[in-house]
């Protein structure tokens, strides 16, 4: 996959045992992902009742079963984060897996992870102004602080913090990829200031020849949006959610390939897809996943 020139990447629920998960994380590095992403939940909607992991200890351990693939968050959230604590933890992940990361960033749904800690409602706008916070906090933090400058301050709306300690140097330079996920025109002009990617589920409340439509109109709207911040749109990645709408997309090769073959046109880099299930939402076989990457190589 890694030669082609849409890239490829899967999504690994934290759901299994770990014997049963580090086969999935290792088999998606031998068969050439190019990326390979968990989601950052307390729990997940029709999944709740279900085992879920923790994110942090999962992408540790995926760290230390492969040693090739690009690991990321898909994505990490303000709903229960704090941008200190995080910070260390995912810088520390980094350290381990060899700079490897790709910190994929989101304001947060409205669902259980939004309320689970007593927290109030938020409106789209007060979601919207915290995220930024998060994000500015984690690009300040992640570049870890200056030589002899005592520590790293925090001030804001939603996120305070004195001198925090980020002691040393980042994995990467300046710091991790932050690819920030956004469907709308405020998460795109903060991909444009503080991204080095784009994520997008596209919109949810289409589906079919709709929905990529509306895509292709986000991806164009990124491009005006990254030409006005003085970046240039050919060179930035975007990362397109294959599962979205009302499809599945490796319900067959054929399906994957078609759904592929959309987003490329659109303008996207890289597609995510998710990792079949037994049952239930993302059901598959995982023989499609060995098809897929049979015939890209």
């Amino acid at each position: 996959m890694s030669g082609t020139a849409l890239r490829v990447g899967v999504v690994i629920l934290p759901q299994t045992p770990w014997p049963e998960a580090a086969r999935r994380w290792v088999l998606a590095e031998e068969l050439g992902f190019d990326h390979a992403w968990t989601y950052d939940h307390l729990s997940w909607r029709s999944l709740a009742g279900e085992p879920w992991g923790a994110t942090i200890p999962t992408l540790t351990a995926a760290a230390l079963a492969t040693s090739r693939i690009r690991l990321g968050t898909f994505v990490a959230s303000p709903n229960f984060r704090h941008p200190v604590p995080f910070a260390k933890e995912i810088a520390t992940v980094d350290e381990i897996a060899g700079g490897r990361m790709l910190l994929g960033l989101g304001p947060g749904g409205t669902g259980f992870d939004s309320v689970v800690l007593g927290q109030p409602e938020l409106t789209p706008r007060q979601r919207h102004d915290r995220f930024a916070e998060f994000v500015v906090g984690l690009d300040r933090l992640l570049r870890f602080e200056p030589e002899g400058s005592g520590g790293i301050d925090v001030e804001g709306e939603w996120f305070t913090a004195r001198q925090a300690r980020m002691v040393g140097s980042p994995a990467q330079t300046p710091r991790m990829p932050f690819a920030i996920a956004a469907n709308g025109p405020k998460g795109l002009d903060l991909v444009a200031r503080h991204g080095d990617g784009w994520i997008t589920t596209g919109p949810p409340d289409a589906e079919g020849d709709e929905w990529w439509s509306r895509v292709a109109v986000l991806s164009r709207t990124l491009s005006e949006k990254l030409e006005a911040a003085g970046r240039a749109p050919d060179e930035f990645p975007r990362y397109l959610s294959l599962d979205s709408g009302d499809r599945y997309s490796l319900s067959s090769v054929s399906a994957f390939e078609a759904a592929a073959d959309r987003a490329s046109a659109a303008g996207f880099t890289d597609v995510v897809v998710h990792w079949p299930r037994q049952d239930g939402i993302y059901a598959g076989s995982e023989d499609v996943v060995h098809e897929i990457a049979a015939a890209r190589r």
